[in-house]
């Protein structure tokens, strides 16, 4: 697996790769807004994790994922903050996201 710097190289290099769709995390599944499609836990696999840090700020710590559907036909990334400042999502997604 690659390291990146920031999340924008992280970002940028997965575009590349394919992981062109853009998901947001919605309490138990994730959802693409741009055309609508949604995919539940059971229903995807993360392919990669990269953590980001922020040196002395908390608001800067991120975490990018790279997802693909289990059929294959959709594959993008998820950004999220974690610690104090993540997203609201259910015990699924927790473990989901949790097994990377």
């Amino acid at each position: 697996m690659d390291n990146y710097d920031t999340v924008t190289e992280a970002l940028t290099a997965l575009k590349a790769k394919g992981y062109t769709m853009d998901f947001n995390i919605a309490f138990d599944k994730i959802i693409c807004r741009e055309n609508n499609f949604c995919l539940n836990p059971h229903e995807f696999e993360i392919t990669e994790v990269h953590r980001f840090e922020g040196a002395t700020d908390p608001s800067d710590e991120d975490v990018v994922y790279a997802v693909e559907s289990k059929d294959g036909t959709m594959k993008g990334v998820i950004t999220s903050a974690y610690g104090m400042y993540a997203d609201s999502i259910s015990t699924d997604m927790i473990k989901k996201l949790a097994m990377k």
